[in-house]
Parts: structure tokens; sequence; C-alpha cells
């Protein structure tokens, strides 16, 4: 049995210099660990030959993206698990082991996360994946111990395994030989929600994505792209619309896309009272390349599978959290989760 864990590069010299030894620490005897470089221009690849001369380097030709540079570096390991971590990210002493544990035992597993807890507040659970990921009925992302910005603090409530919609690409275990089954992750997302997609696609496929409490990690999030960016607005907003297009069944299709529509208008015109001239932009030319992607996503369409899967909230997070005041995940009703 082969484990790789995978950290995707992007001039990252400096979270390479500061977590990868904690990495190379705690991953040494359960993994090969493998630095795949998105064609940096800072000295990364340099630092790693000098420094890290156990961490095996992958040079991608071009910067890829989040998607495109796992799916082409990958395809290079030979592996029945992979990892994909993020490049700043800490691990702790055991952090792989329970986890590949759950998924030999459990083939239906497909993938899996650990807790992920804040970096710089270590009870704290961080916003990318907190104790693993759902959506509600519109596709809003949202996780267990994070809903939109508020983000709980690690009490212990979130220990026992659990089955997700979607766990999260900052530390994402994943089945190879599913991996590969379905095309790895969607090149045209470029970086944010591609692991959502991932995700929903192998649940489509029978599979099954779990949370594991026994394994921890603490991240610093926004490594690439900081969280108030006009990039990562129009990031989000595209690539979450192309996974609802792709995604939803056709009886649920035109009406949330609808839904979403005027949702992200609102969202803009926040936006523009706000000051963010760049993120209303950005909401606009999202939906002008989503438009523009549709007639190619509606001939995938025909081709899919397409079928219902459990796990969503049926019910509208904006709502209930802005109007409603729903901040925790304890708060949402569970017999909307179907």
């Amino acid at each position: 049995m082969k484990v790789a864990v995978v950290i995707l590069n992007w001039n990252g010299r400096e979270f390479l210099r500061k977590f990868l030894p904690s990495v190379i620490e705690h991953s040494r005897e359960d993994a090969d660990i493998y630095v795949a470089d998105n064609n940096s221009t800072d000295d990364s690849v340099e630092i790693l030959k000098s420094e890290f001369g156990e961490v095996k380097i992958i040079r991608n030709d071009k910067n890829y993206g989040f998607a495109g540079g796992y799916n082409v570096a990958l395809a290079q390991i030979d592996a029945d698990f992979y990892i994909l971590l993020n490049s700043d990210i800490e691990v702790t002493a055991g952090w792989i082991r329970p986890v590949i544990k759950m998924m030999q035992e459990d083939k239906s597993i497909v993938a899996c996360q650990p807790k992920l807890l804040s970096y710089f507040e270590k009870s704290r659970f961080e916003y990318a994946g907190a104790a693993g990921g759902f959506i509600d009925k519109y596709g809003y992302p949202f996780c267990r111990g994070r809903i939109f910005q508020s983000i709980e603090t690690d009490t212990g409530q979130y220990e026992k395994p659990a089955d997700i919609f979607w766990a999260t690409g900052a530390c994402l275990f994943v089945r190879t030989s599913v991996y590969n089954e379905l095309g790895g992750l969607d090149e045209r997302f470029f970086a944010h929600m591609e692991e959502i997609d991932f995700c929903w696609r192998a649940k489509m496929n029978g599979g099954r994505i779990i949370y594991c409490p026994d394994s921890t990690v603490y991240h610093v999030g926004g490594g690439t792209l900081p969280k108030k960016s006009s990039r990562k607005t129009y990031f989000n907003i595209r690539n979450n619309h192309i996974m609802l297009f792709k995604n939803l069944p056709q009886n649920r299709l035109i009406k949330v896309l609808i839904a979403r529509l005027f949702l992200d208008g609102v969202a803009a015109f926040k936006f523009l009272v706000d000051g963010g001239l760049p993120d209303f932009l950005a909401v606009i030319k999202a939906h002008w390349h989503f438009f523009f992607l549709i007639p190619r996503v509606l001939q995938e369409r025909k081709h899919n599978t397409i079928i219902p899967v459990g796990g969503v909230y049926r019910s509208n997070l904006v709502f209930e959290y802005f109007l409603k005041r729903k901040k925790k995940f304890s708060d949402l009703d569970p017999s909307k989760f179907t």
C-alpha cells in the first residue's frame, strides 16, 4: 500500500521553509513526499534541492492552477492514496494513519479530510474546511464549524467520524483509482471549489466522503489569494455556477440557477454600496464567463449520469444566516440534510 503526500507550490518559498519540516517529520514513515512546483518564478525549486533533499520534486512547465497543477503532477505518481496538501499547513504527529486506516477498512470511502484548525488560533476551526463541508440547496458551501464568516471554537463538538458532502482541498485524502476514474479535478476551475465538484461527482458515482476527527492539521489559509480579493470573488462565483450546472438534476437546474443569479445580484449591489467596485465587477465578469461556458457544459451533461445525492441542506442558508441569525452548524435543522 503506497501513500503519496503531494504539495502543490507556486512561489511559496516561505511556506515551504516554514511548514515542510513538520510534513517530513510526521509523514516520512507513512508516505512518499512530493512537491509539485507550478512553474514558480521565485527560488522554491532551488530551496527544495538544497534544503529538503528527501522530498521528490515534480516540475510543471507552467502554472496550471490548483486543479490542473494537481492533475499534471498526480499522473506521474504511483500510489494507492493521494494526499493533496496545501503548502501553508502544519501537520501533527500521526496525522496520516487514522485516515488511511479508515479508508482501507471501508472501500466505499472515496475521499476524507482531517480536522482543520486555524494555525493562528489553534482552538478555532479554519475557514477552508473545518470539520467537513456541505452545500445548501442553492450551492452555497459551508462547514461543520464554519458558516459564512462565523467560525466556531473547537470544544469537542465534532469528535466523531461523519459523512460529509465535500472534503477540503487544503488537506484531501483521496483514493487514487477513483480520482483517475473521475478524471481528477476539473481544470476549468483553475482554483476554488474544484474539490467540491470532485466530491459531488464521486457521490453520484456511489462514493462516500468522510470526516476523520482522529487526525488534525493547522491551516494558515489565504496563502495564494487573500480572503478579501476580487479575483477570489470571481473564481468563487464563476466556479460555483459551473459546478451547479454540471451536477444538478434536471428538475432543479433552472430554478436554482435563477435564484442564484438573483442572490448574486444582491451581493454585487452590496459590494458596490460598501465601496467594493472591484468585487462588483468580478460578479459581472464571473456571470459573463459562465454564460460563455453553458453550451459546452450542456454537451457534457448529455453524456453524464446526473442523479440526486444526499447531504445537501435543503434550505436557503443565506436567509437562515442573515435573517434568522443561525450562526453555528448546530443551529441548522438536522431534518433538512437529505
